[in-house]
């Protein structure tokens, strides 16, 4: 960048500075004008020279005229000597510090074509350099985005360039990445995430700079395709020279390159996994742990296992199917459920987090990755339990309820209604002994303290109330089965925990 210093310090140009409070101002070109008012045909960066020729006999006329060219952009104001005036004009001199617009004096001496000329030179030394030192910084991105950190390689070459700070955001607004640099500490979380929240309501391709004591901070989507995973957030300078606006480019390129290639790696071991669980589930152990091994990185099949099933609605089988696959659990999702294959001992882990998506959970029984079948079978008679109210069902605690575990307990409570809706609390409560000394009439009527014949005639009365035959072992499992019922009235899926 060429700046109003830059060209008073040439000294071939033997230039004078009267008034130059802001010395750092970016020149773009040289004008000439003697209109009394040129500041509508500028478009801002240009030094404009004048040898006041229209100005002889201004006065407050000044003030209007150093508005205008303050207000168009001009930076600086090159003022001819030694034609109308032998020196600049106080009134001309005070308007330039009121509005700030710095002001040199051109000597007779120096004609207005050799400014130009210079101007013109050092604009195009510095577009040379830019170009030098674009083609630089792209070389050291590429060179560090083929290293073996990719994107962190990126951000720490993009901080070092730009002499600041880089890091990813992600598109919920947490930093993913970083931040890398020596300024790092000067980059607010915060600040981020909010523009982040803001850009998402612009559109998918929307960028952001702010602006502030640390510098400036540029936000930028990447991704390819209209797919928007991440920001580029970059802290640099208050102005970025055209090298590091370059590298910041080129950053974003390479940065969306690296997401679009891990997206797909990602998906690909996704598939890899799903794959192998849908094997694994089918009986074929040694096919899924070949599937497994095409990629170095994937878990090993576990044994001992539990098969898991999941039920929700779609918005929550995708947000499990999210965390299952930052987990990078063995998982293979379907239309209305999710499988996953884990190790015995992370399943209350998981399925504490699938429960907390919102999901229904069915736990099956531990077994070996060979009876991977028997433990998908089990785990989704535990997912059928599973109740709002009771979100986590397991096999262990259903098959050690009996058979009450696998009904539902309103087609429990109507069985055993149905079949001994007939007999009176004493009829229940000796058949309840009966059962439970195992047909024994002697003991029966040594607890109840009756006769046998006592015990025979009103064991003789329920059998007539009830379907069959009090020695017929289906009578008395069904029986048994209706009595618990009434008893305990088990909630169905209820949480159980070794």
């Amino acid at each position: 960048m060429v700046t109003v210093a830059d060209v008073l310090a040439d000294t071939g140009l033997a230039l004078v500075p009267v008034h130059t409070p802001r010395p750092e101002q970016a020149v773009r070109w040289v004008a000439t004008s003697e209109l009394p008012d040129p500041a509508p045909f500028f478009e801002g960066g240009e030094i404009l020279l004048t040898t006041g020729l229209q100005t002889k006999r201004w006065s407050r006329e000044w003030v209007r005229y150093v508005r205008g060219l303050a207000d168009a952009g001009i930076p600086a104001l090159g003022f001819a000597t030694g034609l109308t005036f032998a020196a600049p004009p106080a009134a001309l001199v005070e308007a330039c510090a009121t509005f700030g617009l710095n002001l040199f004096e051109v000597p007779r001496a120096t004609p207005f074509v050799a400014i130009s000329h210079r101007v013109s030179r050092m604009l195009a030394d510095e577009e040379e350099a830019s170009a030098r030192g674009a083609l630089k910084v792209q070389r050291t991105l590429t060179a560090s985005a083929a290293g073996p950190q990719g994107a962190l390689g990126v951000l720490k070459a993009l901080a070092k360039i730009l002499a600041g700070s880089a890091c990813i955001v992600a598109a919920d607004g947490r930093v993913a990445l970083g931040p890398v640099g020596e300024r790092q500490a000067a980059m607010s979380a915060a600040d981020l995430a909010t523009e982040v929240r803001r850009l998402h309501q612009r559109g998918p391709r929307s960028a952001a700079t702010l602006s502030n004591a640390a510098g400036t901070t540029v936000l930028q989507p990447l991704g390819v395709s209209g797919r928007r995973t991440s920001f580029l957030a970059a802290l640099g300078p208050e102005r970025f020279s055209g090298s590091q606006r370059s590298a910041i480019t080129t950053a974003v390129a390479l940065l969306s390159l690296i997401s679009e290639q891990e997206r797909t790696a990602a998906e690909t071991r996704r598939r890899l996994r799903s794959r192998a669980v849908e094997l694994a589930v089918a009986g074929d152990a040694e096919t899924a742990q070949l599937v497994l091994g095409i990629e170095p990185e994937m878990p090993p099949l576990p044994s001992p296992m539990r098969v898991i099933r999941a039920g929700g609605t779609a918005a929550q089988l995708a947000d499990a199917s999210s965390l299952l696959d930052e987990r990078r659990a063995l998982a293979a999702g379907g239309d209305d459920e999710v499988c996953v294959i884990t190790a015995d001992s992370d399943r209350a882990a998981l399925t504490a987090e699938l429960c907390g998506a919102g999901l229904l959970v069915g736990v099956g029984r531990r077994t070996g990755i060979r009876d991977a079948p028997e433990s998908h079978r089990t785990a989704g008679i535990a997912l059928a339990q599973a109740t709002p109210a009771a979100a986590i069902a397991e096999w262990d605690h259903i098959f050690r309820q009996g058979p009450l575990g696998l009904m539902d307990p309103g087609d429990a409570r109507s069985f055993a209604e149905s079949y001994l809706g007939r007999l009176d609390t004493e009829q229940l409560d000796l058949l309840r002994c009966y059962l439970r000394n195992h047909g024994s009439r002697l003991k029966v009527a040594e607890e109840m303290g009756l006769h046998r014949n006592t015990i025979r005639n009103r064991l003789d009365a329920i059998a007539e109330r009830l379907p069959g035959p009090l020695d017929d072992p289906q009578t008395r499992v069904s029986a048994w089965i209706a009595l618990q019922t009434m008893d305990s009235r088990p909630r169905r899926g209820q949480m159980y925990a070794d």
